[in-house]
């Protein structure tokens, strides 16, 4: 009985996902667009849009599952997620307008957009729209495992966890392919309502049901879980520790802030807003959304005296172990509905900006697809989509390790992304030689289990050795032959004027209905 409420519940809340998917399309002709409104939004999103869609894509299923693990596992050192967000958001003050910019005055809609056109090489874009894909790849399979975990303990074991990998990946590969951006966008809205309606709940339920209090709570824990309150947090000690630490903690924030900026999930919120002001707003609060990361942190540390003894993966299920034991099925059932947009909202964006990179930058260079970008991008997400999904089957690991080696991966890219654009004298050759000596130097301490190195993280190693190559092939060689007159766009962030006036000059890649706002 308890599994057929939950998963009714969830079952509606499903079809109004897609439907709200479908809703957003009105107006947009009907098919959604060409490629630049199917994957920026048109280049229209408001404030409160971006706002809901940025804070959709960073709060994901690890929200749910993995942040409640680890505090089950380790305890403090999971606050790394909160800090490194807020930096990242601080950062993107600056970055995402000059970001939204450039892209807008050349028409671009993507990292491997910018890539081509800032070294005016097309098949370098295709070349990191293959190197993103490989470290985004992973991250789709983590919402996978996210909503699958998440949808097989909601139904209380009915629906099998191959089945509801599967669910997951049909439904949100079919909403992406047909609603693109804006339909995320709409549907965060409801996810976000979900998410801070029952992380607020559960912030009250589970200490009063189970502790009597907060005050109990925390008397508690001081008390018998000592070593979860402090770095590197519990069984972080000896040779056989988790190396989670202070310089890891250190290392780990710097480095996943300088990245979720160029990361092309979070570029694509940027381009698809409606002008720079948005963006900078949207800076400035999104922080407060992190307040919510606190709440299944917390709830993983409550499970510790409510369900202990979990291991290995199981302890990512700390948080719905309590809600399972505790409350009623349509409760159940509301709970992860909220966990599973959690999921979706992320893992469509991270598909649509997989399509749109190889859509632009890889199959565009193919006769055949030059002139059907977008078709050629929904069938991307599809094959996406379905390589994540076999890699949940074939290759399924922790929710929390998938993330590190995305972000890891995609730093590599700083250099040739944002360096590139900020400082105009970087040359192509020692822009790709750095990336190629960081991506190496990365797999091989990742694969090799050398991550952390010393207690540093393994990318900001990696990083550094990327840097490092990178200016000493610049300083060695000559200049490019054709440099970019319009490179460094950091001298140059436009004004609500200027807008107004290069609206007269834009040529979009691929114009769509933008006289349509949101």
């Amino acid at each position: 009985m308890n599994a057929a409420v939950a998963t009714s519940v969830f079952g509606v809340f499903m079809v109004a996902t897609v439907a709200l998917g479908l809703l957003a399309l009105r107006g947009r002709g009907g098919g959604g667009g060409g490629l630049a409104e199917w994957s920026v939004g048109g280049r229209s999103l408001g404030p409160v849009f971006i706002w809901v869609l940025m804070a959709g894509e960073g709060y994901t299923s690890f929200s749910y599952l993995g942040a409640a693990g680890w505090g089950y596992n380790y305890g403090a050192p999971v606050l790394y997620v909160v800090a490194y967000m807020s930096c990242g958001y601080a950062i993107g003050y600056v970055v995402g307008p000059m970001l939204w910019s450039y892209a807008r005055r050349h028409g671009l809609v993507g990292i491997t957009d910018m890539v081509a056109h800032r070294f005016g090489r097309p098949w370098l874009g295709a070349v990191v729209a293959v190197l993103a894909t490989v470290f985004l790849l992973p991250y789709i399979q983590l919402q996978i495992t996210g909503m699958g975990v998440v949808l097989s303990t909601i139904s209380y074991g009915t629906v099998s966890l191959n089945w509801a990998y599967f669910l997951a990946f049909a439904v949100t590969t079919g909403f992406v392919v047909v609603s693109g951006l804006r339909g995320s966008a709409w549907v965060s809205v409801l996810k976000d309502v979900l998410v801070i309606a029952t992380l607020g709940f559960l912030a009250l339920y589970v200490p009063l049901h189970y502790f009597d209090g907060y005050g109990a709570f925390l008397d508690r824990l001081v008390t018998e879980k000592a070593d979860w309150l402090t770095f590197p947090g519990h069984g972080g000690g000896g040779s056989g520790g988790s190396g989670l630490g202070e310089l890891w903690f250190i290392s780990t924030t710097f480095l996943n802030a300088l990245t979720v900026v160029i990361f092309p999930t979070t570029v694509a919120g940027y381009l698809g807003a409606r002008n720079a002001d948005a963006l900078r707003r949207n800076a400035m609060y999104l922080p407060a959304y992190n307040v919510l990361l606190f709440v299944p942190m917390l709830l993983g540390l409550a499970a510790l005296f409510v369900v202990p003894g979990l291991a290995g993966a199981e302890s990512n299920l700390a948080l719905f172990k309590l809600v399972v034991d505790s409350l009623p099925a349509w409760a159940v059932g509301v709970i992860g509905v909220a966990a599973a947009l959690s999921s979706i909202v992320p893992m469509a964006v991270f598909m649509l900006v997989i399509g749109t990179m190889w859509g632009r930058s890889v199959l565009s260079l193919l006769p055949r697809f030059a002139e059907r970008q977008k078709t050629a991008a929904q069938v991307v997400v599809v094959v996406a989509g379905s390589l994540a999904l076999l890699l949940t089957y074939t290759a399924p690991n922790t929710l929390v390790r998938l993330s590190l080696i995305s972000y890891e991966g995609m730093a590599q890219l700083l250099p040739m992304v944002l360096l590139a654009l900020v400082w105009r004298r970087l040359t192509f050759r020692g822009a790709f030689s750095g990336l190629v000596v960081g991506v190496a130097v990365v797999c091989a301490l990742v694969f090799s289990g050398n991550d952390p190195v010393g207690g540093v993280n393994a990318g900001l190693v990696a990083l550094a050795a990327n840097l490092a190559v990178a200016l000493a092939v610049t300083f060695a060689g000559g200049r490019d032959a054709d440099p970019r007159p319009d490179a460094e766009v950091l001298a140059h962030d436009p004004t609500d004027e200027e807008e107004k006036k290069e609206k007269e000059v834009l040529l979009p890649a691929d114009p769509g209905p933008s006289d349509h706002r949101v």
